[in-house]
This record gives C-alpha cells, sequence and structure tokens, in this order.
C-alpha cells in the first residue's frame, strides 16, 4: 500500500470515528448517576422543579439523576460549569430564562456563549413572577394594590428595598421593568437564589420581591408574604384572585409582562441520540396526569417541547429580553 492509500485510509476512517463513537456512548448511557446543575441556591423554582424531575428520570434510566446547587453570579457560574462539561450526557443544566435569555445582555462579559455551548434538550415548564411584599412593609407604607406600591415607592425613593435571586434572573429584570414604567426608585438587593431572598423577605429585612410564583406560593397562602399580582399576560388559574400587574396597574403599566421559563440543556457535542431519548423520557414524565397536578397547582404550566421548539424560543427571549434590559437601563459590571 502506498504512503498516499495509506494516508486516505487513516483520514477515512478519522473522519467516521467521531460517529461510531458517539453512538457507542449513546448506547451506553448513562454509564453512571446523570448531574442536573440548578444554578442558583435550593428552594427556589429552578430546584424544585429540578428534584420534582429528577426520580421521574432516574427510574426510567435507572441511574440516579442527582440535583447539584451551583449559584452565583446570577445563574452564569452553574451554567459555565456546565457549558465545560464532557458531552456525554452526564451533566446537564436546569437553565432558564436568566442564564439563556437575559444575561447575555446584561452582562459584559459572560462566562459561556449561550447558544453555542449547548444543545437545548427540553423546556421544562413555564411561570409567571408574583409580586409580594413583607406584611409589616404593607402595613407601614398601606400597601395593598399595585396603585398603593407606586404610590408608596413615589413618595419615598430609596427607601424600599426589593430583593431578587440575583443580577439578570427574571426576577431581577421584573422590577427593572416596574420601576422603568411606573418612574420608581427602589434599591436592588440581589441574592443566590429565590431561597435565601424570600428568608430575607419574610424575616422583615427585605419589602419587596417579584418571585416565580412556585416558590412564593406557600408563603402567600400561610399569610407570611401579601401578594399583589402576577406579571403574566393573563391571571393564573392556581391564584385566579390576584389581577396581572398591568391589569391593577392600569395606563401606566399597560403592556407589563415579565414570564419565566426553565428548561434541560447539555454541553455542545452530546449525542442526538442522548438529546432524543432525554427530551423524549421528560415530556412523557411532565404529560403525567400527576406531575401536571403537581406543577400546575404550584402556577407552572408543563411543557416538554422539542430541542428545536426550545432552542427558536431560546432566540425569541434572547431578542426580547436585550430589548427589556436597554428600556430599563439594567447592567450589572
Amino acid at each position: 500500500m502506498t504512503t498516499r492509500r495509506r494516508l486516505l485510509g487513516q483520514l477515512t476512517l478519522a473522519s467516521f470515528t467521531p460517529w461510531w463513537a458517539a453512538r457507542a456512548r449513546a448506547q451506553a448511557w448513562p454509564a453512571r448517576p446523570v448531574r442536573i446543575v440548578v444554578p442558583f441556591a435550593a428552594a427556589g423554582t429552578t430546584d424544585i422543579l429540578a428534584r420534582a424531575l429528577a426520580p421521574e428520570l432516574a427510574r426510567v434510566f435507572g441511574q440516579p439523576f442527582v440535583v447539584d446547587n451551583r449559584p452565583g453570579a446570577g445563574g452564569n457560574n452553574g451554567a459555565a460549569e456546565v457549558a465545560k462539561a464532557p458531552p456525554d450526557g452526564h451533566t446537564l443544566v436546569m437553565g432558564t430564562v436568566g442564564t439563556h435569555a437575559i444575561n447575555p445582555s446584561l452582562y459584559p462579559r459572560m462566562p459561556y456563549d449561550h447558544v453555542r455551548d449547548f444543545v437545548p434538550v427540553t423546556l421544562v415548564a413555564g411561570v409567571p413572577n408574583v409580586l409580594v411584599l413583607n406584611p409589616g412593609t404593607a402595613q407601614k407604607y398601606g400597601i395593598n394594590s399595585v396603585p398603593d406600591l407606586v404610590k408608596a415607592a413615589r413618595a419615598n425613593p430609596g427607601r424600599l428595598n426589593v430583593a431578587s435571586s440575583g443580577n439578570g434572573t427574571s426576577i431581577h429584570l421584573a422590577a427593572e421593568l416596574f420601576k422603568s414604567m411606573t418612574g420608581t426608585f427602589m434599591v436592588h438587593i440581589p441574592y443566590r437564589g429565590s431561597g435565601p431572598a424570600l428568608i430575607d423577605l419574610m424575616g422583615g429585612q427585605m419589602d419587596l420581591m417579584f418571585d416565580n410564583l412556585p416558590s412564593a406560593m406557600p408563603h402567600i397562602r400561610s399569610g407570611r408574604l401579601k401578594a399583589l399580582a402576577v406579571t403574566s399576560s393573563a391571571r393564573n388559574a392556581a391564584i385566579p384572585e390576584l389581577p396581572t400587574v398591568e391589569e391593577a396597574g392600569g395606563q401606566v403599566l399597560k403592556g407589563y409582562e415579565a414570564s419565566s421559563w426553565f428548561g434541560l440543556l447539555a454541553p455542545a457535542g452530546t449525542p442526538p441520540d442522548i438529546v432524543g431519548r432525554l427530551q423524549a423520557e421528560t415530556a412523557k414524565a411532565l404529560a403525567t396526569p400527576a406531575m401536571k397536578e403537581r406543577l400546575q397547582s404550584q402556577g407552572a404550566t408543563p411543557s416538554g417541547m422539542t430541542s428545536a421548539e426550545f432552542a427558536r424560543l431560546i432566540d425569541a427571549e434572547t431578542r426580547k429580553w436585550a430589548g427589556v434590559v436597554k428600556a430599563s437601563g439594567a447592567k450589572v459590571d
């Protein structure tokens, strides 16, 4: 065999190796526990959804799906860790509208490319945010409605503080959009997730928050938080007595909408067979009556869309939130 023919043979073999290797990995997957990175602290909606889904996937695939909280930098820390992980299907991230649509416009430097470094698996759920207050704050300032809050904030610029689950989250941007549209100034205090923010909100260290509905719902029902409105374009079936911010705020808040979503993504290069299996089984789990009832009772709408559909959503949401960030003037150094 001539040198040229040997070289051609090696090149031909090399060109097929990644395909066969990917196929072999996909067939053997999962070979060990699968890690779902939640890029926020425990007890927030991202964490709640991941922990609801993990045992269902473990049952189907025969390996543990372990939730690993990696908070910090508005979700960027945990998402960046997954972006750099081996693309073998054993590391996933529960991405959010913050990590995969808002942060690219809000942060001047990102530790990952939210499109190039990931392959979308499926949208898990969409949720509205809910405007909640510490009951003591509501009593002190006489706040019983959205117009009351606008009046109090205008009369006391800088006196009210608004908590969030981190810079760049929909919880943060919901507040910034509210402030921008109402011409009010409230001090933003970012946390490393909804869980710790809610603790301080209920404890009186914080005044208000535009939290994701699932994580706020138990505290609304217990009376530890006072809810004024949901941030979606329509009322939510889990708490239908609450108006939308737009509905309650009148002309000054016309067009206000700031909902959240959460979905599974894998590192770029993860074999399509693995992505397809994950998407299909996640969609099946989300469609079961028990899971649907569980999530809907907390204000979440389960999804299960395809990888391609999720990719299109991320693209549309990135463009939408870039406009919101620019209009609100929000920025993170």
